[in-house]
């Protein structure tokens, strides 16, 4: 059989010879016939599968998998590596990848959602725990004196934009009125009903021809600036109110915060946020006592109820006012050991947990960009949710709304930020912790680099692809299921030694 030069590797790379079978005898023969009439019977992923584990590098490439967490989208890198001595010139370390399966290198894709990667949204999750709990109670250059500032969890959320249906509890009914009466569209005000967290109907507009769904989108596309609003509104309303000038205030006080923005079941953004002040100079430097928790507080209430915007002026749109909801909630954080506020492990746990849900997941939107209104039928979508992106869409037409670039952004209806902020000082960063792991896996696998005063790298690096072909994607599903595994049974175990130690 001559060998198939449009066969590729599977592993991505160039093209492979296919192995010429003989039968010498007519049993070979027979055998050779069963086999192949068996491998047919079996299903496209099945014969890959069952080929991949047959080659001869299958451990090296299971070694990668394995490397990345069973990363289901890793990124596919060709290159080297090359570490010399600064002084003498002399290679210490060179690292290849033409000797390894397809001659590449697969890396985590580091995608945060879980409904993309499940191993690599939890790697996202851990750093985002450490990067929130580090301004709480310090550690990763955090001075833990940081635990005796003045902290607050603070939610804002947006305004009304129309009656939507309420999910409750205690069989509370939805929106009870005597004489709701009815709109101009022929629907009722209100809704004798109970929604529970479960139902359909939780979110969605008791009638969607009177709610306002270009306000809703023109205020996802400036909830960065009511934010920006907001904490200089902050600056204002605490130096008022502690009897200082905002320059003098200025000069005493740096407020720090971690936000995410977390989806509404009627499809609006939220914002929680770990606010915390410090002296001047940021975390090492404690607050002057002339400034409390309390007038923290106060002025986060009144800074938010202050702030008032305005969108550009548009055609057929006119010009929308931007404000904060009159919901809002500031409650005081406090360190382990502590009786009173929430506690501060609870609230870095919620906010990790929080950064890997997907939009597909909540079903508020999609996880990736449109290209076209045709792909909005694509996603399992509510019909509330699928009119804000359809209008999102055609307010993206509009020359007057071009910098706010709705299109590009509709599948997160018109929200431009980034799933979670922080200002300059609060902590650490995602790339120092990812620096920092990065560099304790270079020195388990290179430990004599470490002594080594003064190196040199040379790296080079192209990328030539992403993701798994369906049969290598069912192997890196196992392999992270099985890390998932041990990791639960880990951490029972330390459960278990630490009840046994008390």
């Amino acid at each position: 059989m001559p060998p198939n030069p449009n066969h590729p590797c599977r592993f991505g790379g160039p093209p492979r010879e296919v192995p010429t079978i003989t039968a010498h005898t007519p049993a070979d023969r027979r055998a050779a016939l069963d086999r192949a009439a068996r491998l047919r019977q079996l299903s496209e992923i099945d014969r890959e599968t069952i080929l991949l584990a047959q080659d001869p590098q299958f451990p090296r490439w299971l070694a990668q998998v394995t490397a990345t967490g069973g990363c289901a989208h890793p990124i596919h890198l060709k290159g080297s590596t090359t570490t010399r001595d600064g002084a003498t010139g002399e290679i210490l370390h060179h690292y290849d990848t033409r000797n390894e399966p397809g001659e590449r290198l697969l890396v985590r894709c580091r995608n945060r959602r879980a409904t993309v990667c499940a191993p690599c949204s939890r790697l996202h999750a851990g750093d985002t725990f450490h990067l929130v709990r580090a301004g709480l109670l310090g550690g990763k250059n955090v001075p833990t004196d940081v635990r005796e500032h003045p902290r607050l969890f603070v939610t804002l959320t947006a305004p009304s934009f129309g009656a939507v249906h309420r999910a409750t509890a205690d069989n509370e009914r939805c929106r009870p009125r005597r004489s709701a009466g009815h709109c101009e569209h022929g629907r009722s005000r209100g809704c004798p009903a109970t929604h529970d967290a479960s139902d359909p109907l939780g979110g969605q507009p008791l009638c969607p021809d009177c709610y306002d769904y270009p306000a809703h989108i023109l205020w996802h596309a400036h909830a960065g600036r009511l934010w920006k609003a907001f904490t200089d509104n902050l600056y204002n309303h605490l130096a008022a109110r502690t009897g200082r000038t905002r320059t003098g205030l200025r000069r005493s006080v740096r407020i720090s915060y971690a936000k995410v923005a977390e989806y509404q079941k009627r499809a609006a953004v939220h914002v929680h946020a770990v606010v915390r002040l410090d002296g001047a100079t940021g975390p090492s430097d404690p607050p002057p006592v002339w400034v409390s928790a309390e007038d923290l507080s106060a002025a986060v209430r009144t800074a938010a109820a202050a702030v008032h915007l305005h969108t550009p002026y548009a055609w057929g749109l006119g010009e929308h006012g931007l404000r904060w909801g009159s919901e809002l909630d500031a409650r005081p954080l406090r360190a382990f050991g502590g009786n009173e506020g929430l506690a501060d492990d609870a609230i870095a746990a919620y906010v990790a947990k929080y950064v890997t849900k997907g939009a597909a997941e909540t079903a508020i939107g999609l996880d990736r960009p449109i290209t076209s209104p045709d792909d909005i039928a694509t996603g399992r979508l509510s019909a509330h949710v699928r009119t804000l992106i359809r209008t999102c869409w055609r307010l993206g037409g509009l020359s007057e709304l071009d910098p706010l670039r709705l299109r590009a952004w509709s599948h997160t209806l018109g929200y431009r930020g980034h799933i979670l902020t922080k200002s300059r000082v609060y902590s650490t960063t995602y790339a120092a912790l990812r620096a920092e792991r990065a560099q304790h896996q270079r020195n388990t696998v290179v430990p004599d680099l470490a002594d080594v005063p003064s190196t040199v790298t040379e790296t080079h690096w192209r990328y030539v692809g992403s993701g798994h072909a369906p049969g290598a994607a069912l192997i890196a599903a196992g392999i992270a299921e099985d890390l998932a595994q041990t990791r639960q049974l880990f951490a029972e175990a330390r459960r278990e030694e630490g009840e046994w130690s008390r």
